[in-house]
């Protein structure tokens, strides 16, 4: 049981995938870092030019590295939970399977471990489902960066195959600053095969990478005013003898739309960026639901009931914490017990009431197959007593 409920701890999930593509990344970098090592030294000591410094390196070499390098990026920012993090992850996995597979012809456990990854991050694309400016604007930044690191070592590596010839880094940053920009001034042009493919990438690569950059901040910031705008929407409805519902579960959801059927006041708090988990009209205040000033602003000291239905019990636990100094001398705190092990953890914060689905269920079962009669024992206050119980002496 308890293997289980670590394999459903949604930290330790990302944890594990932040490591897999993580250690997708150094797969993609070791072979370019090992050359670099064993080759670099010498020929710096008999530096002559740029060509002759990166000569060593094979043709695929500096895409390979500014993949992996990008990757590994990607896996700290997928710490953060950002869907962009985590899109932008599966794209850079793809591009490895497909040159694993194809054009580097690497052994067939890393194409295959490239794909398991692939596969994880999409049957946990749930866990990412947040969007902020910060991760974006790093997002943008990375991805810029390392679209000039890979257009200046390409154009230094096929230095002779530009005219005129492209011998320094201040002449190769220009040339991709300016193919980056598509201004074409043509006083550098490539003359090669092989430099104009490359040229057409930093092309297409420069426009992809501005314009998803500017999207995405951007998108960010209309997100966030029509947010403001559905809050001010709210900001006037007096929240009273209402419920605030805590996570954003399917079972917060069930529950959230049953009150709301039956003419119950529903207010529900959740994290950012999983507003879009409830209907359009229903109150969402997103913010941290264990935060005290969250739950103040959702209006807890004139509410009915504050139930915690959040995906683990710790942060059940800290929600009724939270709902207790937030909360008026009639609000009734409900908790929610994944696991009926902590039942007498989530007891020590002291909610009014708790839900074990998995007591309930049995309790139900068991007095089902004894041939007794549900009608009373459906009863809300079996919620509560349990934990009054548990509190006298």
């Amino acid at each position: 049981m308890k293997i289980n409920n670590l394999l459903r701890n949604p930290k330790l999930v990302i944890y594990c995938l932040v490591l897999m593509v993580a250690h997708n990344g150094y797969l993609m970098l070791s072979p370019v870092l090992h050359r670099v090592i064993y080759n670099a030294p010498q020929r710096l000591d008999n530096f002559h030019s740029w060509s002759d410094a990166l000569g060593f390196l094979e043709a695929m070499d500096i895409p390979r590295f500014m993949i992996g390098l990008v990757l590994l990026c990607m896996a700290f920012t997928l710490l953060m939970r950002t869907r962009i993090a985590w899109f932008s992850s599966v794209l850079l996995l793809i591009c490895i399977a497909v040159a694993n597979a194809f054009i580097l012809k690497a052994h067939h456990t890393e194409v295959v471990y490239s794909l398991i990854t692939i596969g994880a991050l999409l049957f946990h694309w749930r866990h990412f489902d947040k969007h902020s400016l910060g991760s974006t604007t790093i997002f943008a930044i990375i991805s810029i960066l390392s679209l000039l690191g890979y257009g200046m070592l390409g154009t230094l590596y096929l230095g002779d195959q530009f005219t005129p010839p492209v011998k320094d880094i201040s002449t190769a940053f220009y040339f991709v600053m300016v193919c980056m920009s598509t201004v074409g001034f043509g006083d550098i042009s490539p003359h090669t095969t092989v430099a104009r493919m490359f040229t057409l990438t930093v092309i297409i690569l420069g426009i992809t990478i501005f314009a998803a950059s500017v999207a995405s901040i951007a998108g960010s910031l209309i997100s966030h005013n029509i947010q403001r705008i559905f809050k001010g929407r709210f900001s006037h409805v007096e929240r009273k003898n209402h419920y605030i519902v805590a996570g954003s579960s399917s079972l917060a959801q069930s529950v959230s739309q049953g009150l709301t059927d039956t003419g119950g006041i529903v207010t529900v708090v959740c994290y950012p960026g999983q507003r879009a988990s409830f209907p359009a009209d229903t109150d969402v205040i997103e913010g941290d639901p264990s935060s005290t000033p969250v739950l103040e602003r959702a209006g807890a000291a004139k509410a009915r009931y504050i139930v915690a239905l959040m995906d683990n019990d710790a942060d059940n636990a800290f929600v009724v914490l939270a709902a207790k100094e937030a909360g008026g001398e009639d609000t009734r705190t409900i908790a929610l017990v994944h696991d009926s092990q902590n039942m007498s953890k989530i007891k020590r914060v002291h909610p009014d009431g708790v839900l074990s689905l998995q007591q309930l269920g049995s309790d139900i079962l068991v007095r089902t197959l004894n041939g007794d009669t549900l009608s009373d024992s459906l009863h809300p206050d079996i919620f509560f007593s349990s934990t009054r119980s548990a509190d006298t002496p």
